[in-house]
Protein backbone atom coordinates (compact mmCIF):
# COMPACT_ATOMS: atom_id res chain seq x y z
CA UNK A 1 0.00 0.00 0.00
CA UNK A 2 3.50 2.67 1.08
CA UNK A 3 4.54 1.95 -2.15
CA UNK A 4 0.78 2.20 -4.40
CA UNK A 5 1.10 5.71 -2.55
CA UNK A 6 4.23 6.45 -3.56
CA UNK A 7 3.56 5.49 -7.43
CA UNK A 8 0.62 7.57 -6.80
CA UNK A 9 2.37 10.55 -5.34
CA UNK A 10 5.14 10.57 -8.44
CA UNK A 11 2.69 10.48 -10.99
CA UNK A 12 0.59 13.32 -9.53
CA UNK A 13 3.87 15.11 -9.97
CA UNK A 14 4.90 14.23 -13.37
CA UNK A 15 1.21 15.44 -14.48
CA UNK A 16 1.77 18.50 -12.64
CA UNK A 17 5.23 19.61 -13.71
CA UNK A 18 3.80 18.32 -17.94
CA UNK A 19 0.94 20.70 -16.85
CA UNK A 20 3.28 23.47 -15.89
CA UNK A 21 5.51 23.05 -19.07
CA UNK A 22 2.42 22.49 -21.53
CA UNK A 23 1.43 24.13 -24.19
CA UNK A 24 -1.77 26.89 -23.79
CA UNK A 25 -4.75 26.08 -24.45
CA UNK A 26 -7.40 26.66 -27.75
CA UNK A 27 -9.46 29.95 -25.85
CA UNK A 28 -5.36 31.04 -25.43
CA UNK A 29 -3.86 30.59 -28.43
CA UNK A 30 -7.39 32.93 -30.25
CA UNK A 31 -5.78 35.62 -28.56
CA UNK A 32 -2.53 35.60 -31.23
CA UNK A 33 -4.31 38.17 -33.99
CA UNK A 34 -7.12 39.78 -31.74
CA UNK A 35 -6.28 41.02 -28.28
CA UNK A 36 -2.74 40.30 -29.22
CA UNK A 37 -0.52 40.49 -32.47
CA UNK A 38 0.25 37.51 -34.32
CA UNK A 39 3.85 37.29 -32.57
CA UNK A 40 2.05 37.34 -28.94
CA UNK A 41 2.70 41.25 -28.02
CA UNK A 42 0.01 43.39 -26.52
CA UNK A 43 -1.96 45.41 -29.77
CA UNK A 44 -2.80 48.00 -27.54
CA UNK A 45 -1.11 50.86 -27.03
CA UNK A 46 -0.01 52.28 -23.69
CA UNK A 47 -2.09 54.83 -21.29
CA UNK A 48 -0.72 57.99 -22.51
CA UNK A 49 -0.39 57.47 -26.36
CA UNK A 50 3.70 57.34 -26.44
CA UNK A 51 3.87 53.99 -27.06
CA UNK A 52 1.34 53.51 -29.81
CA UNK A 53 -0.89 50.42 -31.14
CA UNK A 54 -0.01 47.68 -33.62
CA UNK A 55 -1.36 48.28 -36.50
CA UNK A 56 0.04 45.56 -38.58
CA UNK A 57 3.47 47.10 -39.25
CA UNK A 58 5.50 48.83 -41.78
CA UNK A 59 4.38 47.58 -45.28
CA UNK A 60 7.23 45.72 -47.88
CA UNK A 61 7.98 49.08 -49.81
CA UNK A 62 7.85 51.72 -46.92
CA UNK A 63 11.54 52.92 -48.20
CA UNK A 64 13.97 53.13 -51.32
CA UNK A 65 15.98 49.80 -51.45
CA UNK A 66 19.53 50.79 -53.33
CA UNK A 67 21.43 48.54 -55.21
CA UNK A 68 23.28 46.51 -52.69
CA UNK A 69 20.39 45.89 -50.27
CA UNK A 70 20.71 48.82 -48.23
CA UNK A 71 17.37 50.43 -46.92
CA UNK A 72 16.01 53.86 -46.94
CA UNK A 73 15.25 54.95 -43.48
CA UNK A 74 11.80 55.40 -43.06
CA UNK A 75 11.97 58.07 -40.72
CA UNK A 76 14.98 59.48 -41.66
CA UNK A 77 13.20 63.68 -41.16
CA UNK A 78 12.53 62.60 -37.52
CA UNK A 79 13.93 64.43 -34.71
CA UNK A 80 14.62 63.41 -31.61
CA UNK A 81 11.59 63.99 -28.41
CA UNK A 82 14.18 64.57 -25.87
CA UNK A 83 18.18 63.29 -25.62
CA UNK A 84 18.95 62.24 -22.37
CA UNK A 85 22.44 63.26 -20.86
CA UNK A 86 24.36 62.49 -17.73
CA UNK A 87 22.90 65.99 -16.55
CA UNK A 88 19.37 64.55 -17.17
CA UNK A 89 19.66 60.77 -16.77
CA UNK A 90 18.11 60.38 -13.42
CA UNK A 91 14.63 62.06 -14.36
CA UNK A 92 14.13 59.11 -16.86
CA UNK A 93 15.78 56.03 -15.28
CA UNK A 94 12.67 54.20 -14.69
CA UNK A 95 13.08 53.40 -18.26
CA UNK A 96 16.73 52.41 -18.56
CA UNK A 97 18.32 49.21 -17.37
CA UNK A 98 20.93 49.58 -14.69
CA UNK A 99 23.49 49.59 -17.18
CA UNK A 100 22.47 52.60 -19.18
CA UNK A 101 22.25 54.40 -16.23
CA UNK A 102 26.19 53.25 -15.65
CA UNK A 103 27.30 54.47 -19.20
CA UNK A 104 26.36 57.66 -18.58
CA UNK A 105 28.30 57.60 -14.84
CA UNK A 106 31.60 56.28 -17.24
CA UNK A 107 31.07 58.62 -20.16
CA UNK A 108 29.54 61.63 -18.57
CA UNK A 109 30.63 63.73 -21.58
CA UNK A 110 29.93 61.85 -24.40
CA UNK A 111 27.04 58.79 -24.04
CA UNK A 112 23.66 59.89 -24.97
CA UNK A 113 20.44 58.82 -25.19
CA UNK A 114 18.74 60.26 -28.60
CA UNK A 115 14.91 59.77 -27.58
CA UNK A 116 12.51 59.30 -31.11
CA UNK A 117 8.79 58.62 -31.28
CA UNK A 118 7.88 55.16 -30.90
CA UNK A 119 7.03 52.97 -34.46
CA UNK A 120 6.08 49.43 -33.93
CA UNK A 121 7.59 48.61 -37.39
CA UNK A 122 7.82 44.99 -36.84
CA UNK A 123 5.47 42.35 -39.21
CA UNK A 124 6.16 38.84 -40.45
CA UNK A 125 5.03 36.60 -43.34
CA UNK A 126 1.69 35.07 -43.07
CA UNK A 127 3.34 31.62 -42.88
CA UNK A 128 5.16 32.46 -39.74
CA UNK A 129 2.11 33.63 -38.14
CA UNK A 130 0.59 30.22 -38.78
CA UNK A 131 3.32 28.66 -37.62
CA UNK A 132 3.45 30.90 -34.10
CA UNK A 133 0.38 29.95 -33.65
CA UNK A 134 1.05 26.01 -34.06
CA UNK A 135 3.87 26.34 -31.58
CA UNK A 136 0.74 28.17 -29.20
CA UNK A 137 -0.94 24.92 -29.23
CA UNK A 138 1.69 22.00 -29.58
CA UNK A 139 5.12 22.83 -28.07
CA UNK A 140 6.11 21.82 -24.41
CA UNK A 141 9.23 22.07 -22.71
CA UNK A 142 11.33 19.61 -21.81
CA UNK A 143 14.55 18.45 -19.61
CA UNK A 144 13.57 21.31 -16.73
CA UNK A 145 12.55 23.97 -19.66
CA UNK A 146 16.16 23.79 -21.79
CA UNK A 147 14.95 21.51 -24.94
CA UNK A 148 11.62 21.61 -26.65
CA UNK A 149 9.18 19.35 -27.40
CA UNK A 150 6.50 18.84 -30.61
CA UNK A 151 8.86 22.08 -32.23
CA UNK A 152 8.05 20.72 -36.21
CA UNK A 153 7.60 22.40 -39.53
CA UNK A 154 8.91 26.09 -39.71
CA UNK A 155 10.22 25.89 -36.13
CA UNK A 156 9.50 29.84 -34.70
CA UNK A 157 8.53 31.53 -31.26
CA UNK A 158 7.96 28.55 -29.18
CA UNK A 159 5.84 30.07 -26.76
CA UNK A 160 4.32 33.10 -27.93
CA UNK A 161 2.27 32.93 -24.94
CA UNK A 162 5.22 32.59 -22.34
CA UNK A 163 4.26 31.47 -18.95
CA UNK A 164 7.89 31.45 -17.45
CA UNK A 165 11.33 32.97 -18.09
CA UNK A 166 12.67 30.54 -20.62
CA UNK A 167 10.03 30.79 -22.53
CA UNK A 168 10.73 34.53 -22.83
CA UNK A 169 14.48 33.74 -24.08
CA UNK A 170 13.68 30.27 -26.48
CA UNK A 171 11.25 32.88 -28.47
CA UNK A 172 14.41 35.08 -28.91
CA UNK A 173 16.76 31.96 -29.60
CA UNK A 174 13.77 30.72 -32.18
CA UNK A 175 12.61 33.65 -33.42
CA UNK A 176 12.35 34.25 -37.32
CA UNK A 177 15.48 35.36 -39.26
CA UNK A 178 14.11 35.23 -42.52
CA UNK A 179 15.39 31.36 -43.55
CA UNK A 180 18.52 31.21 -45.43
CA UNK A 181 20.75 33.92 -44.39
CA UNK A 182 23.75 35.34 -45.86
CA UNK A 183 25.80 38.57 -44.72
CA UNK A 184 29.28 40.21 -44.73
CA UNK A 185 29.74 42.09 -41.60
CA UNK A 186 32.62 43.89 -39.66
CA UNK A 187 33.33 43.59 -35.68
CA UNK A 188 35.81 45.81 -33.47
CA UNK A 189 37.10 46.00 -30.58
CA UNK A 190 38.73 49.52 -29.85
CA UNK A 191 41.44 50.38 -27.29
CA UNK A 192 40.52 53.05 -25.01
CA UNK A 193 41.68 55.44 -27.26
CA UNK A 194 38.90 54.39 -29.94
CA UNK A 195 42.10 52.74 -32.56
CA UNK A 196 41.01 49.20 -34.08
CA UNK A 197 41.95 46.56 -36.51
CA UNK A 198 38.34 45.78 -38.39
CA UNK A 199 37.61 41.85 -38.40
CA UNK A 200 35.76 40.84 -41.21
CA UNK A 201 33.37 37.72 -41.98
CA UNK A 202 31.41 36.10 -43.91
CA UNK A 203 28.80 34.30 -42.48
CA UNK A 204 25.70 31.72 -43.10
CA UNK A 205 22.69 30.90 -41.26
CA UNK A 206 20.27 28.01 -42.62
CA UNK A 207 17.75 26.08 -41.75
CA UNK A 208 17.49 22.36 -42.12
CA UNK A 209 13.53 22.96 -43.18
CA UNK A 210 14.80 24.86 -46.14
CA UNK A 211 17.78 22.43 -47.10
CA UNK A 212 16.18 20.09 -49.33
CA UNK A 213 18.62 17.40 -49.34
CA UNK A 214 19.01 17.62 -45.71
CA UNK A 215 18.56 14.17 -43.59
CA UNK A 216 15.61 14.45 -41.29
CA UNK A 217 16.82 12.81 -39.09
CA UNK A 218 19.99 14.61 -38.79
CA UNK A 219 18.13 18.03 -38.86
CA UNK A 220 15.50 16.67 -36.50
CA UNK A 221 17.08 17.89 -33.51
CA UNK A 222 19.33 20.92 -35.05
CA UNK A 223 17.51 24.77 -35.42
CA UNK A 224 20.26 26.36 -37.23
CA UNK A 225 23.48 25.40 -39.24
CA UNK A 226 26.14 28.60 -38.62
CA UNK A 227 29.18 29.12 -40.85
CA UNK A 228 31.55 32.12 -40.15
CA UNK A 229 34.71 32.85 -42.20
CA UNK A 230 37.34 34.95 -41.45
CA UNK A 231 38.25 36.75 -44.19
CA UNK A 232 40.46 39.86 -43.00
CA UNK A 233 42.84 41.03 -41.37
CA UNK A 234 45.61 38.74 -42.84
CA UNK A 235 46.78 37.03 -39.97
CA UNK A 236 42.93 35.60 -39.27
CA UNK A 237 41.69 35.03 -42.95
CA UNK A 238 40.92 31.46 -43.70
CA UNK A 239 40.12 30.25 -40.36
CA UNK A 240 36.21 28.98 -40.31
CA UNK A 241 33.50 28.03 -37.60
CA UNK A 242 30.81 25.60 -38.41
CA UNK A 243 27.95 25.36 -35.34
CA UNK A 244 25.19 23.09 -35.69
CA UNK A 245 22.63 24.74 -33.16
CA UNK A 246 20.94 22.09 -31.85
CA UNK A 247 17.07 22.16 -30.10
CA UNK A 248 18.07 20.60 -26.51
CA UNK A 249 21.74 21.13 -25.63
CA UNK A 250 21.42 18.70 -22.71
CA UNK A 251 20.26 16.10 -24.69
CA UNK A 252 22.98 16.66 -27.35
CA UNK A 253 24.77 19.76 -27.04
CA UNK A 254 26.08 22.31 -29.63
CA UNK A 255 28.67 20.33 -32.29
CA UNK A 256 31.00 23.09 -33.22
CA UNK A 257 34.46 22.75 -35.45
CA UNK A 258 36.99 25.18 -36.18
CA UNK A 259 39.29 25.00 -39.36
CA UNK A 260 42.57 26.67 -38.28
CA UNK A 261 44.04 27.71 -41.92
CA UNK A 262 47.80 28.12 -40.08
CA UNK A 263 47.38 24.31 -39.24
CA UNK A 264 45.54 23.11 -42.37
CA UNK A 265 42.82 21.51 -39.75
CA UNK A 266 39.67 20.84 -38.99
CA UNK A 267 39.61 20.10 -35.37
CA UNK A 268 36.08 19.84 -32.65
CA UNK A 269 35.60 23.23 -30.89
CA UNK A 270 33.73 22.28 -27.36
CA UNK A 271 35.01 25.63 -26.68
CA UNK A 272 32.39 27.72 -28.92
CA UNK A 273 29.49 27.85 -25.93
CA UNK A 274 28.93 29.01 -22.93
CA UNK A 275 31.79 31.32 -21.57
CA UNK A 276 33.60 29.97 -24.06
CA UNK A 277 36.02 33.16 -25.92
CA UNK A 278 33.68 34.76 -28.69
CA UNK A 279 35.73 34.27 -32.00
CA UNK A 280 38.76 37.29 -32.23
CA UNK A 281 37.09 39.35 -29.59
CA UNK A 282 39.84 39.91 -27.62
CA UNK A 283 38.08 38.55 -24.62
CA UNK A 284 35.55 41.16 -24.55
CA UNK A 285 32.56 38.55 -25.31
CA UNK A 286 31.67 35.14 -24.81
CA UNK A 287 30.29 32.59 -27.24
CA UNK A 288 26.70 32.81 -25.91
CA UNK A 289 26.80 36.88 -26.05
CA UNK A 290 26.71 35.86 -29.78
CA UNK A 291 23.22 37.26 -31.03
CA UNK A 292 22.66 38.58 -27.61
CA UNK A 293 22.38 35.90 -26.16
CA UNK A 294 22.46 32.25 -27.85
CA UNK A 295 23.22 28.42 -27.37
CA UNK A 296 21.85 26.85 -24.48
CA UNK A 297 19.85 27.75 -21.38
CA UNK A 298 20.83 25.42 -18.81
CA UNK A 299 23.35 26.76 -16.96
CA UNK A 300 20.83 29.48 -15.31
CA UNK A 301 17.25 29.91 -13.00
CA UNK A 302 15.69 32.22 -15.20
CA UNK A 303 13.26 34.43 -13.42
CA UNK A 304 10.18 36.22 -15.68
CA UNK A 305 9.83 39.79 -13.53
CA UNK A 306 7.24 40.56 -16.25
CA UNK A 307 6.88 43.74 -18.17
CA UNK A 308 7.96 47.20 -18.09
CA UNK A 309 8.59 50.29 -20.77
CA UNK A 310 11.95 51.33 -21.54
CA UNK A 311 13.76 52.86 -24.04
CA UNK A 312 15.65 51.04 -26.40
CA UNK A 313 17.72 50.89 -29.74
CA UNK A 314 15.26 50.70 -32.28
CA UNK A 315 14.62 51.31 -36.19
CA UNK A 316 18.55 52.06 -36.65
CA UNK A 317 18.26 52.57 -40.21
CA UNK A 318 20.68 55.62 -39.64
CA UNK A 319 23.26 53.92 -37.59
CA UNK A 320 23.38 51.54 -40.77
CA UNK A 321 23.46 53.54 -43.66
CA UNK A 322 26.34 52.96 -46.86
CA UNK A 323 27.36 56.02 -46.97
CA UNK A 324 28.91 55.92 -42.76
CA UNK A 325 32.21 54.58 -42.82
CA UNK A 326 33.39 52.30 -39.82
CA UNK A 327 35.53 55.19 -38.54
CA UNK A 328 32.06 57.37 -38.34
CA UNK A 329 30.87 54.93 -35.77
CA UNK A 330 33.51 53.09 -33.84
CA UNK A 331 34.85 55.92 -31.18
CA UNK A 332 36.74 56.02 -27.77
CA UNK A 333 34.70 54.41 -25.32
CA UNK A 334 31.30 53.67 -27.20
CA UNK A 335 29.76 53.86 -30.67
CA UNK A 336 28.97 57.27 -31.88
CA UNK A 337 25.67 57.76 -30.30
CA UNK A 338 24.77 60.97 -32.74
CA UNK A 339 23.79 57.98 -35.09
CA UNK A 340 21.73 55.96 -32.64
CA UNK A 341 18.14 55.64 -32.44
CA UNK A 342 15.90 54.81 -29.12
CA UNK A 343 12.36 54.59 -28.49
CA UNK A 344 9.94 53.60 -25.72
CA UNK A 345 8.70 50.12 -26.03
CA UNK A 346 6.97 47.92 -24.12
CA UNK A 347 9.57 45.07 -22.89
CA UNK A 348 9.80 41.73 -21.23
CA UNK A 349 12.24 41.79 -18.23
CA UNK A 350 13.77 38.22 -16.95
CA UNK A 351 16.46 37.80 -15.11
CA UNK A 352 19.03 34.64 -15.63
CA UNK A 353 21.00 33.68 -12.12
CA UNK A 354 23.70 30.77 -12.17
CA UNK A 355 22.29 27.47 -10.57
CA UNK A 356 24.32 26.41 -8.22
CA UNK A 357 25.54 23.31 -9.39
CA UNK A 358 26.98 25.17 -12.09
CA UNK A 359 29.68 28.00 -13.58
CA UNK A 360 29.69 30.91 -16.02
CA UNK A 361 32.04 33.87 -15.85
CA UNK A 362 28.29 36.12 -15.89
CA UNK A 363 26.38 35.11 -12.20
CA UNK A 364 23.93 37.24 -13.57
CA UNK A 365 22.18 38.51 -16.80
CA UNK A 366 19.47 40.80 -16.76
CA UNK A 367 17.47 41.03 -19.78
CA UNK A 368 15.29 43.22 -21.28
CA UNK A 369 13.50 41.47 -24.86
CA UNK A 370 11.51 43.44 -27.16
CA UNK A 371 7.61 42.30 -27.24
CA UNK A 372 6.98 43.10 -31.10
CA UNK A 373 10.44 41.21 -31.94
CA UNK A 374 11.34 38.87 -29.34
CA UNK A 375 14.73 40.34 -29.93
CA UNK A 376 16.68 40.74 -27.19
CA UNK A 377 17.43 44.70 -26.75
CA UNK A 378 19.31 45.45 -23.47
CA UNK A 379 21.65 43.07 -21.27
CA UNK A 380 23.50 43.92 -17.85
CA UNK A 381 25.83 41.34 -16.93
CA UNK A 382 27.26 40.97 -13.49
CA UNK A 383 29.94 39.28 -12.00
CA UNK A 384 30.55 36.79 -9.32
CA UNK A 385 31.11 39.47 -6.83
CA UNK A 386 27.53 40.92 -8.14
CA UNK A 387 29.49 43.99 -9.21
CA UNK A 388 27.69 45.25 -12.88
CA UNK A 389 30.55 43.93 -15.73
CA UNK A 390 29.30 44.17 -18.74
CA UNK A 391 26.17 46.02 -20.95
CA UNK A 392 24.77 44.81 -24.13
CA UNK A 393 22.68 46.97 -26.15
CA UNK A 394 20.84 45.65 -29.50
CA UNK A 395 20.62 47.94 -32.22
CA UNK A 396 17.71 46.96 -34.00
CA UNK A 397 16.16 47.44 -37.31
CA UNK A 398 13.24 45.89 -39.18
CA UNK A 399 13.96 44.79 -42.57
CA UNK A 400 10.72 45.67 -43.81
CA UNK A 401 11.42 44.53 -47.77
CA UNK A 402 11.71 41.11 -46.38
CA UNK A 403 9.51 41.14 -43.11
CA UNK A 404 12.94 40.01 -40.92
CA UNK A 405 13.43 42.24 -37.70
CA UNK A 406 17.51 42.04 -37.08
CA UNK A 407 20.04 43.89 -35.64
CA UNK A 408 22.17 46.33 -36.81
CA UNK A 409 25.25 46.57 -34.63
CA UNK A 410 25.60 44.65 -31.20
CA UNK A 411 27.36 46.65 -28.62
CA UNK A 412 28.93 45.44 -25.28
CA UNK A 413 30.91 47.38 -23.50
CA UNK A 414 33.08 46.67 -20.73
CA UNK A 415 32.17 49.22 -17.62
CA UNK A 416 34.91 48.30 -15.74
CA UNK A 417 37.89 47.96 -18.35
CA UNK A 418 36.64 50.92 -20.45
CA UNK A 419 36.67 48.75 -23.81
CA UNK A 420 33.76 47.42 -25.95
CA UNK A 421 33.08 45.45 -28.78
CA UNK A 422 30.96 46.05 -31.64
CA UNK A 423 29.22 43.35 -33.56
CA UNK A 424 27.49 43.35 -37.32
CA UNK A 425 28.45 46.48 -39.13
CA UNK A 426 28.65 46.37 -42.86
CA UNK A 427 28.35 49.83 -44.37
CA UNK A 428 31.36 49.51 -45.88
CA UNK A 429 30.68 46.16 -47.34
CA UNK A 430 29.58 45.10 -50.96
CA UNK A 431 26.25 44.39 -49.81
CA UNK A 432 23.25 44.06 -46.94
CA UNK A 433 21.59 40.70 -45.79
CA UNK A 434 20.92 38.51 -48.63
CA UNK A 435 17.87 36.54 -47.77
CA UNK A 436 16.62 32.68 -49.13
CA UNK A 437 19.74 31.57 -50.72
CA UNK A 438 20.10 27.87 -51.93
CA UNK A 439 21.29 26.23 -49.16
CA UNK A 440 22.81 22.03 -49.24
CA UNK A 441 23.26 19.57 -46.81
CA UNK A 442 26.67 18.97 -48.07
CA UNK A 443 27.96 22.93 -47.04
CA UNK A 444 27.60 22.22 -43.09
CA UNK A 445 29.79 19.11 -42.74
CA UNK A 446 33.14 19.32 -40.97
CA UNK A 447 34.78 17.88 -44.70
CA UNK A 448 33.51 20.88 -46.27
CA UNK A 449 34.93 23.11 -43.72
CA UNK A 450 38.91 22.95 -45.67
CA UNK A 451 37.53 24.05 -48.60
CA UNK A 452 36.25 26.90 -46.85
CA UNK A 453 39.25 27.95 -45.14
CA UNK A 454 41.87 28.39 -47.99
CA UNK A 455 43.75 31.25 -47.99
Amino acid sequence: MRKMILQCGVLALSLLAANVMAAVSPEEAAKLGTTLTPVGAEKAGNADGSIPAWTGGIPKNAGAVDSKGFLADPFANEKPLFVITAATVDKYKDKLSEGQVAMFKRYPQTYKIPVYPTHRTVNLPPEIYESIKRSALNVHAINDGNGLENFTGNRYYAFPIPKSGVEVLWNHITRYHGGNLRRIITQATPQTNGSYTPIRFEEEVAVPQLIPDMDPVKGANVLTFFKQSVTAPARLAGNVLLVHETLDQVKEPRLAWVYNAGQRRVRRAPQVAYDGPGTAADGLRTSDNFDMFSGAPDRYDWKLVGKKEMYIPYNSYKLDSPTLKYDDIIKAGHINQDLTRYELHRVWEVIGTVKPSERHIYAKRHMYIDEDSWQVALVDHYDGRGQLWRVAEGHAQFYYDHQVPAYTVETLYDIIAGRYIALGMKNEEKSSFVFGFAAKAADYTPAALRSEGVR
